[in-house]
């Protein structure tokens, strides 16, 4: 007799050595949680550290937290415990701000590092709008251009008048992952900067930043990182760009004497420089004890179960959903994959509504995409498989709402 698919997803889930990571978490067992690329889930020992930041490094230590207990240093520190995450030394990234934020500075910057003769800034057409629009006011502020481009015809589209490009690793909507190597080496070819957003990568599979010479990144820590809502974001600066990093907002954080409070600003050395105002601490030592389920993790390991899941998830929509209900416009080939599936889905709205009414949570990018992230320390076999089962069951059934 054959194996079912939820045979295999146990005979999986009893061999995957990262399964041991999920009871790290606040995991509702009755839930299948996949939109940690949306929000990670809440490791389970951040609010016993939030009450001691709050009770007794605020409450108590006060202002003496800021030597004592480590807050100045933070964004630097933080930083560094992303930074083998993403494949960076030390030292090369800081903590702060938002995405878009960090998106400004670092556009910004590499417009002003690629010298006057270059006035194009490229920007990956596909991108998460946000990302488009600081791109057009970087531009505007250093009298550049934008190029829309998507990120396959990158490399024919960089010349001798690209400053810099700004990609995204990996395509919030369909999950289709972009090629960081490729793309970051013909833009040197044509002497442009690589700037990268790894919102939807790092956590998820490995980026290689110092290994494949990218210039610039940033990235969000409140999904795959499991940060919390809001959590602050990062900015890597390599090495080699560090001493002419020249950033657009240069606050008295990023100063190379914060306290001397002199009128005239002198950049910090390193990555320092890319603070700009007082860090947000709560948020930032959450964010700091939550990346604590990274001890011992390798993210050549999540990339594979990234992947086996990925498979898995998409094995068990072809077996239980009848034929042409869902369309998937996540690329098969695992080179072009990120870790989310998304689903064409007609009234794709109202089946998500019912998946989660039905305890699968997963979003959706309108009109049409259904989204599902898979998180690999703690979205196991089980839940892939229950969730394409349950898909089935609600678009058969109906949801509540669904026209017919």
């Amino acid at each position: 007799m054959s194996e079912t698919y939820g045979e295999k997803a146990a005979r999986l889930d009893a061999i995957d050595e990262l399964g041991k990571h999920r009871e790290k978490f606040a995991l509702d067992a009755g839930t299948v949680y996949l939109d940690g690329n949306s929000l990670g889930a809440l490791p389970a020992h951040v609010p016993a550290r939030m009450a001691d930041v709050i009770t007794r490094e605020w409450g108590e230590l006060r202002i003496r937290s800021w030597g004592e207990s480590g807050w100045w240093t933070a964004p630097e520190r933080i930083g560094d415990r992303i930074a083998p995450i993403v494949g960076a030394a030390p030292g090369q990234i800081v903590v702060g701000d938002s995405t878009s934020v960090n998106v400004f500075k670092a556009v910004v910057a590499a417009a002003r590092l690629s010298g006057e003769d270059r006035d194009e800034i490229l920007v990956d057409a596909t991108t998460f709008p946000t990302d488009g629009y600081i791109a057009e006011s970087a531009a505007r502020m250093t009298g550049h251009r934008i190029v829309p481009v998507e990120p396959a015809g990158m490399a024919d589209a960089a010349g001798p008048r690209t400053a810099a490009a700004l990609v995204n690793h990996v395509d919030y909507r369909s999950g289709r992952r972009h090629d960081l190597p490729g793309i970051t080496a013909a833009l040197h070819a044509a002497g442009a900067l690589a700037v990268w957003d790894l919102c939807h990568s790092a956590g998820a599979l490995p980026v290689g930043l110092d290994a494949h010479g990218v210039d610039l990144a940033v990235g969000c820590t409140y999904k795959y990182l499991n940060g919390g809502p809001g959590s602050p974001a990062y900015l890597y600066v390599a090495e080699r760009h560090q001493a002419a990093f020249d950033s657009p907002l240069p606050g008295w954080n990023s100063h190379t004497d914060p306290f001397a409070m002199t009128p005239g600003y002198e950049a910090a050395a390193g990555a320092v420089r890319g603070r700009v105002g007082t860090p947000d601490i709560l948020s930032m030592l959450a964010l700091e004890a939550a990346l604590d389920v990274w001890d011992g993790v390798a993210i050549e390991d999540v990339r594979t179960k990234s992947l086996a899941l990925t498979d898995f998830f998409l094995e068990c929509v072809r077996a239980y959903v009848p034929e042409g209900r869902v369309r998937s416009v996540t690329p098969d080939t695992h080179a072009e994959r990120g870790s989310q599936v998304a689903l064409s889905c007609e009234n794709a709205p109202a089946v998500m509504a019912e998946l989660i009414r039905r305890g699968v949570v997963g979003d959706l990018r309108r009109p049409d995409v259904l989204r599902f992230g898979f998180t690999p320390l703690y979205v196991g076999f089980a839940d892939a498989e229950r969730a394409a089962r349950v898909l089935s069951e609600v678009l058969a059934e109906g949801p509540a709402g669904l026209a017919s």
